[in-house]
């Protein structure tokens, strides 16, 4: 290939010198990492080791950033003040990347484990974000240098929202994180933070595969929606050979489904293949066109994108090669890949050419699915693994150049439709950037010498007689017109005609020829006869005339001073056309003069451009436009004589003594002085110093000389300073040391310049030396978060310059700890210092603790809401504001900040921030250096409001209320405490405020003028009706207030008073009387609906801060290792048989069988023998196919049957597994041809179903006790905890707090906590105060008791309530407490239950508590206590709280009427908002729960994933399967027939007693789990259920979390089927000896009995049953367990 293709390589190295011309280039100190150019600015970064640089299009230095040396530790986990070993590390550049959206640059280094930071665009040093604090996940690069990283910006759909991303390609690092690949975003959305790694996906990161491949990135890019890596790696084995793959994924997959590798072969054999670098561009159009002759990858068009890759040889030679792939070709090869893989099984040709190297999984990663190809273009979650090309299948390429040393970088452009490649090799090492002048053309002055080069940016102007680019050819596309360098081809005259001429004439040249016309005959000499002539011919192309525009160039002179005024001389060509006055040059070359007085406008800089145009003075046309001098001004920015002496002498500038300023050197008529005047000195800082010196002060003036050596001496007051060189600033500063005085003085400043000029400083300004003395510290204490701003009193303070001066407390600048009292210092300059001793003390930080409300509105308008912030340690703030930034993380976003309006030690208010912008906030409190985040915190849309009809009618003062107006929004973030409405200039009381509605009180007087700021009388003029929300208002229309006029009494009576004593006459009397009782009752329903709305947030948030409260202490309980875990056995008893009909008297819950001792042996020798038989296959699947298929065989004994199943197979659950997948694949088929699909494992109807659950159970129970039983528990005990904090009935089992309505108390009783003072009899002296109600029973007290009091035991071996006896001691006797009595209150037929309050019992009351001895007295004292209690409810009924609702309607009814206060019950219905109460304080609960359960990751039980995995596998086989009947399977298997058992029965996995009432609000919480797993959606309406409706807004989002659960196991390490029975033998191992296995298989034997004829028969017909002798075997164990002969 490389003889035919047209390629000309140029290798650039930095000692190779191209023309004689400077070179455009900048030297860095460092090493050069990375190099990046903006496009829109044409600016170029470098990334250097310990610095970013920012050049400009010429090179030249506009900033630079210093990224290191910096503290670090090798495996440090940032931020580093907390790891050891720190020392100075360098940064070396891994990435570096233009974000030109936000004008950011992407920077990550090597240190602090690769963290990225982004730079301002315009000017590095500026740093736009930066956080070491985020951990793990924003780790992008690596720490090892020889770590290569490659990155690419890209952009990716989240939430149907574009957002910038950029992707990282990156090889292995022993302290790394494990993604090859990953996709980090660049701003702050959702949970993520800028940086961290958004996509998760385990094919590609999974810690197996990185040191397996040992991946080397050189290159990646984007070009039509995909993104490629290029890089090399090994194959995985012994061998450790690098080949060369690029990878592609669509840029818009964020589940990495499109990943997909090509091997590229370079060289014959792939002699080249290692990768080094890599360049994507187009071809152009000869390269296009040679590469179509070639045949080998089609056609190929000048736009298409062409991969040139640098590739090395590992064998042996350093050896490189140019190598080309075209992208289509490129792409056209990874279609086939995935196509290949479904369609034909991974072959192309019958080859197989398809595998999956990132996936441990020995299964083929290729199935038939013909139509997935097209339909799921960048792959989708049914893709197990990522697909990569063998080495057969690789994309193959002939080298284009070669190179006997190593090719490290690669460039290509296209000149003249030529291809030119650039290619860096490794002779040196490179530490700067050169922009190199390629091409020398105007060098050669023939075409000889111009083509002999071979330059493919140069050629030969023919026309203009010279060596140009292309671009520089004024007729280059005329044929011939311009002959490239490469062609070796010049002029070249091939005939004459006729021969014998000699002449000089004008000639013309047409289509390639030159012809002109012969002169004259008798012009032409005679040739003499019989004598020949030889032909000498030249043609001078550079005086031929053409036609062309007239052009002027090279002014001289091209600067030119301000005020003088002077010639400029250019040169003209083509002016034949015009007429000029002079001519100074032959006709095709002139020169003109013309004059020009220059006139400088001010400027910034000392020099402007001016572009001027010669006209034709007939005409008046612009003949030229492109003529540019310079104008400069020597005055400027230089006012005294040294800077004038400083200016580049190509100015000529002088200092003029005649003016006293710096011109043009023909502008002054004396001559330059040859030295300066004296030094002048007119100003110094400081003006005061310490006697010890080790300041810095700053001399300034003018004529300080003109460099730093001319600086002799200085004194200040007398004393030597040193002269600091670095700083020195020509003519206007110099900057010194000052040395040390003895005694206080004050003297001039001196200083000595060049050949002794010496300026002292006048009597105005002097300098002082003078110790200051620091006597006291204002205030003396703040938080250890440092920010507070100290005053320090004293004398002499302001001493030194602020640079010089340093405050320390306990001598370590900015130290924030608790301490004691310390001394604080202040030093000036190196060696004075002035101490307060114990002046400052650090406390604790501030602390926030709740804030209120919760919510304000967003725009610019509003704002002003009131935030109520509570905590403590205020008063040690002295400044605190409340801030508003965009979570989604636009740092060119501003901030919004609002200072605080009233501070004391517990409480701040402030005024909520207004803002601008619609989307996602996060809100801080700033206490001094303290920031904390108020969460939540939300802005809310503006309110909009509907406006009113031009006049809203008119209202009265006497009227109750009026409805303003409608609009969406207004509870948002609003109360009607808050929100404030005016008629004209009167307020209005907003008497209740909706979400779409405001109601009003008129005003109590009448308005006095049309608004508010309108102060005058309208008369009847309409009034302005505005609303104001905090400081936003709105004007929604206008109203009429009526008025009493004065009016004569004859107007009066006909035209008022008749018509309404008419109208009164003949409707108040049918109106009145049934108005005003329903008037009332609505008025009641009214104001208890506002009072309940007020209240609900209030009792929110008091009842989860004492919620909070009260869970602490169980955390720390929980915390200490005290939740209360059954243990393996009674876990498994009470999951597999609680719920059977025997329910805690099950034989197998208890383990006593009624064998006779006589044959205990041969039964445990007969169920050893069952046993056995029942690990045989055949046998166990017949055994359950016969009983499941009696008709009597019913679903309980189904459940009952599985579960003794799995105790007595508990000992091989391999096995047990075994069976259970057999039995599946079964059912599935049955369901996926005959039944629904979806139906499928819904129920349990078969034994494999229940034997389902309980290998679940099993298997979850680790999972339970390390990760979700913690968050189980606690919301068991915030639930209960919340019920118990009100009433409850103990006969209705209704609760004020509960969750669940048809459980809801609906009465509004009232009661009062009470501390009891409890002391246990026996049990020593100490008192437990414990917290009831006054109207809980005595049996609730007595729980509540014994729950505080035995708490640190299990409820399990806590005394039960009957055993217990409560008696109150409220002076010298005692009183026995009871729930009934003979003092207990009769109403009617109905008596009530005895409370606290029924005994009165007071707060603090002393009670104790004691044990019922069970002697024979106190047997007899109970049975007289029972007789008594059944002679009281012998014709009672009792009731706690409420009575029943049928025996209160039945009273009504007797009754005929309401009225009665007693009777009267209040709409139940109102109450239902209690439940939104207890539902906002449990939230948290529930989500902590939720998340426990429903998070992938590390923390999958291996079982989950490999059950989920055989439905997947299994959902493939069959084509009716769809995703969503997937979901369901999985659904079915595990959240419902696992997770809502657990959450429903707590005492399933903890030693708890669940209560009635308890019980009803986990129903509501598993329902919504359940609603949450489900696909369809639930369309809510008013006839829902409240249960439903109660969590309506969060099943969404639990929703997604089921879905990302699910997707995430999809994507998890495959779990094997030797690691899985690994694992199920570790379970067996460990438990299966507590069991009560002999007693299941005893069970179990009782089914064989029970339909013993079926299993014979069926096992006759088995060839297999009968093979292995199974019927004989089932009638030996028969005959010994039921001690029978049998027909053997």
């Amino acid at each position: 290939m490389a003889t035919w293709l047209p390629v000309f390589l140029l290798v650039l190295q930095v000692t190779t010198a191209f023309s004689e011309d400077p070179r455009l280039e900048f030297s860095t100190d460092t090493p050069i990492n990375n190099v990046a150019k903006d496009p829109q600015t044409g600016r170029v970064y470098l990334g250097a080791v310990n610095a970013i640089y920012q050049l400009n299009s010429s090179l030249h230095l506009e900033a630079r950033a210093e990224t290191g040396p910096k503290k670090d530790a090798r495996g440090c986990t940032p931020p580093v003040s907390t790891c050891q070993d720190l020392k100075d590390t360098n940064n070396t550049n891994k990435l570096l990347l233009v974000h030109s959206a936000n004008g950011s640059l992407i920077v990550c280094g090597s240190l602090y484990r690769g963290i990225c930071s982004l730079l301002n665009l315009t000017n590095v040093k500026e740093q736009i974000y930066y956080s070491d604090s985020k951990g793990e996940r924003t780790y992008a690069t690596s720490t090892e240098e020889h770590v290569s990283v490659v990155g690419v910006m890209a952009t990716l759909e989240i939430d149907d929202k574009p957002f910038s991303v950029f992707l990282v390609g990156k090889g292995y690092g022993s302290m790394d994180s494990s993604k090859l690949i990953s996709t980090r975003i660049v701003q702050n959305y959702r949970d993520w933070v800028v940086f961290e790694s958004i996509i998760e996906a385990s094919t590609v990161q999974a810690v197996p595969f990185v040191p397996k491949y040992l991946h080397d990135f050189r290159f990646a890019f984007k070009n039509d929606n995909f993104v490629y890596f290029l890089f090399s790696r090994t194959l995985g084995g012994t061998d450790n050979k690098n080949f060369t793959f690029v990878s592609r994924l669509c840029e818009n997959d964020n589940h990495y489904y499109s990943y997909t590798e090509l091997q590229l072969s370079c060289g014959l054999k792939n002699r080249y293949n290692k990768v080094q670098a890599a360049y994507l561009t187009e071809p152009g159009k000869e390269l296009a066109q040679a590469i179509t002759e070639s045949g080998e990858y089609g056609n190929v068009r000048e736009w298409d994108k062409v991969l040139f890759v640098v590739a090395s040889s590992e064998e042996g030679t350093t050896e490189s090669a140019l190598c080309m792939y075209p992208l289509k070709n490129i792409n056209q090869k990874l279609l086939a890949i995935v196509t290949a893989c479904y369609t034909d099984n991974g072959k192309i040709d019958d080859r197989l050419v398809v595998e999956s190297p990132y996936t441990s999984s020995k299964d083929d990663p290729c199935r038939f699915h013909c139509y997935i190809v097209n339909q799921y273009k960048c792959g989708a979650d049914f893709l197990p693994s990522p697909l990569a090309s063998r080495q057969e299948f690789a994309l193959k390429a002939n080298p284009v150049f070669i190179r006997q040393n190593l090719l490290t970088a690669v460039a290509v452009a296209v000149e003249n439709d030529h291809t030119v490649a650039f290619l860096g090799h490794n002779a040196g090492e490179v530490i700067k950037i050169t922009k190199v002048p390629v091409q020398a053309c105007h060098l050669k002055s023939d075409c000889q010498s111009c083509v002999a080069q071979r330059d493919p940016y140069c050629g030969w102007c023919v026309l203009e007689g010279r060596c140009t680019r292309r671009s520089e050819c004024s007729r280059a596309e005329e044929k011939n017109g311009w002959l490239w360098s490469p062609n070796q081809q010049c002029v070249k005259i091939v005939s004459f005609h006729p021969p014998n001429l000699i002449h000089s004439f004008n000639a013309r040249m047409v289509d390639g020829r030159i012809s002109c016309r012969l002169p004259e005959q008798h012009l032409i000499p005679p040739t003499p006869a019989h004598q020949g002539t030889s032909l000498t011919t030249h043609v001078d192309f550079s005086r031929l005339r053409f036609p062309d525009c007239p052009r002027f160039e090279n002014p001289d002179p091209v600067l030119i001073p301000v005020g003088y005024k002077t010639r400029i001389s250019f040169e003209g060509i083509n002016l034949d056309p015009y007429k000029v006055s002079s001519v100074c040059a032959p006709p095709f070359l002139i020169k003109c003069h013309s004059s020009i007085l220059s006139r400088f406008l001010t400027q910034l800089s000392h020099e402007t451009n001016v572009l001027f145009h010669v006209r034709d003075k007939h005409t008046g046309k612009k003949i030229d436009s492109s003529l540019s001098v310079t104008l400069y001004n020597c005055s400027l920015g230089r006012e005294d004589c040294s800077l004038c002496k400083n200016a580049d002498p190509k100015y000529q500038c002088v200092w003029c003594t005649q003016s006293s300023s710096c011109v043009y050197d023909q502008l002054c008529a004396s001559k330059e002085p040859k030295e300066c005047p004296d030094p002048q000195i007119t100003d110094i800082t400081p003006r005061f110093g310490p006697l010890e010196g080790g300041i810095a002060v700053t001399i300034k003036g003018s004529n300080l000389g003109i460099q730093k050596d001319d600086i002799k001496n200085i004194t200040v007051a007398g004393v030597p300073c040193k002269h600091l060189r670095e700083r020195y600033s020509v003519s206007t500063s110099v900057v010194c040391e000052i040395g040390s005085a003895k005694l206080y003085k004050t003297g001039e400043v001196e200083i000595e310049v060049g050949r002794g000029k010496k300026g002292i400083s006048t009597k105005t300004v002097r300098f002082t030396y003078r110790d200051p003395v620091a006597q006291s510290v204002s205030p003396n204490q703040g938080p250890k978060a440092g920010g507070t701003v100290l005053t320090i009193s004293g004398i002499y303070l302001h001493t030194a310059s602020k640079e010089d001066l340093q405050v320390m407390v306990d001598n370590v600048p900015c130290r924030t700890v608790p301490s004691a009292h310390l001394p604080v210092t202040i030093q000036y300059g190196k060696h004075t210092t002035t101490t307060i001793k114990t002046a400052f003390q650090f406390s604790s930080n501030p602390s926030v603790s709740d804030h209120q409300p919760r919510s304000s509105f967003i725009w610019s308008v509003l704002g002003g809401r009131q935030i109520m912030v509570v905590g403590s340690g205020f008063d040690l703030v002295q400044k605190a504001t409340i801030k508003v930034v965009a979570s989604a993380g636009d740092l060119s976003l501003p901030q919004f900040v609002e200072g605080s309006k009233h501070k004391n030690d517990t409480v701040i208010m402030f005024l909520s921030p207004a803002v601008n912008e619609s989307q996602f906030f996060r809100t801080y409190v700033q206490l001094d250096d303290l920031q904390t985040e108020l969460t939540p915190f939300e802005y809310h849309p503006d309110p909009t409001f509907d406006r009113l009809n031009k006049t809203a009618g008119g209202f009265h003062a006497r009227q109750r209320f009026f409805g303003v107006s409608q609009g969406r929004g207004f509870s948002k973030a609003m109360t009607a405490k808050e929100a404030q409405a005016f008629v004209g200039d009167a307020p209005c009381n907003v008497n209740t405020l909706q979400d779409e509605k405001l109601f009003l009180d008129p005003p109590s007087t009448a308005p006095s003028a049309r608004s508010k700021r309108q102060r005058r009388d309208t008369g009847s003029d309409p009034l302005d009706l505005v609303i104001k929300f905090g400081n936003g208002e709105w004007l929604v229309g206008s109203v009429r207030y009526e008025r009493k006029y004065s009016l004569p009494l004859p107007i009066i009576i006909p035209a008022v008073v008749v018509p309404m004593l008419l109208i009164i006459a003949i409707s108040v009397v049918c109106y009145r009387r049934k108005s005003q009782q329903a008037e009332r009752e609505y008025e009641k329903v009214k104001h208890q609906l506002e009072n309940l709305e007020e209240s609900v947030r209030d009792r929110c948030k008091k009842e989860f801060t004492d919620l909070m409260i009260e869970m602490e202490d169980h955390s720390n309980d929980i915390s200490e290792g005290r939740i209360p875990f059954l243990d393996y056995k009674t876990y498994t008893d009470r999951v597999f048989f609680l719920p059977s009909k025997d329910g805690a008297n099950d034989v197998m819950i208890t383990g006593k069988l009624d064998i006779p001792e006589s044959r205990r042996a041969t039964v445990t020798q007969a169920l050893s023998q069952f046993s056995n038989l029942l690990n045989s296959k055949t046998f166990l699947i017949n055994f359950i196919r016969t009983l499941e298929g009696r008709p009597d065989f019913n679903a309980r004994a189904k459940v009952y049957f599985a579960s003794l199943l799995t105790v007595a197979l508990h000992g091989k659950l391999e096995y047990y597994t075994d069976i259970m997948r057999t039995l599946l694949l079964g059912l599935m088929e049955d369901y996926v041809h005959s039944k629904n699909p979806k139906l499928l494992l819904r129920r349990s109807e078969t034994v494999v179903e229940r034997m389902l659950s309980n290998w679940m159970s099993i298997c979850l129970y680790q999972f339970l006790k390390d990760t979700a039983g913690e968050p189980l528990y606690k919301l068991f005990r915030a639930i209960k905890h919340q019920i118990e904090k009100g009433p409850v009935d103990a006969q209705l089992k209704k609760a004020k707090y509960t969750l669940n309505d048809t459980g809801l108390l609906g009465d509004d009783v009232e009661y009062i906590v009470l501390t009891l003072q409890v002391l246990v009899q026996g049990e020593g002296p100490d008192i437990t105060p414990v917290k009831v109600l006054n109207c809980d029973t005595i049996s609730q007290v007595k729980e509540k008791i014994i729950e505080q009091v035995y708490k640190n035991l299990p409820h399990s071996q806590r005394p039960k309530v009957d055993s217990v006896t409560l008696e109150w001691r409220p002076g010298s006797t005692g009183q026995i407490l009871s729930d009934l009595d003979v003092t207990s209150q009769k109403e009617g037929r109905w008596r009530r239950i005895n409370t606290l309050a029924h005994y009165n019992v007071r707060d603090n009351a002393t009670v104790v508590l004691s044990r019922v001895q069970h002697t024979q007295q106190s047997y007899d004292q109970n049975h007289d206590n029972h007789e008594e209690r059944n002679a009281l409810l012998e014709d009672d009924k009792v009731f706690h709280l409420v009575r029943p609702a049928d025996e209160l309607d039945e009273m009504k009814s007797k009754r005929g009427s309401i009225k009665d206060k007693s009777m009267t019950k209040a709409i139940t219905e109102i109450y239902l908002t209690r439940l939104l109460s207890v539902k906002g304080t449990l939230q948290q609960f529930v989500d902590d729960f939720f998340r426990s359960v429903l998070c992938s990751g590390t923390s999958v039980p291996p079982a989950v994933k490999y059950f989920f995995d055989f439905l997947d596998e299994q959902a493939l086989r069959h084509e009716n399967v769809d995703e969503e009947t997937i979901h369901i399977w999985k659904t079915n298997s595990l959240p419902l027939r696992f997770w809502v058992n657990i959450l429903k029965n707590p005492h399933f996995i903890f030693d708890v007693h669940v209560s009635e009432v308890v019980d009803a609000s986990l129903s509501v919480i598993a329902q919504t789990f359940m609603d949450a797993c489900t696909k369809t959606e639930h369309k809510l309406s008013r006839d829902s259920p409240s249960n439903k409706l109660l969590y309506a807004k969060e099943i969404s989002t639990y929703k997604r979390m089921v879905d990302e659960y699910y997707k995430g196991i999809r994507q998890m390490v495959s779990v094997s089927d030797q690691e899985m029975n690994t694992h199920l033998a570790e379970v067996s191992r460990s438990h299966t000896d507590k069991l009560n296995t002999q007693v299941a298989l005893h069970q179990l034997y009782r089914y064989a009995s029970k339909y013993y004829d079926g299993i014979i028969m069926s096992l006759d017909e088995d060839p297999a049953a009968q093979s292995k002798q199974l019927t004989l075997r089932l009638q030996q164990i028969a005959a010994a367990l039921e001690n029978k002969v049998t027909d053997l």
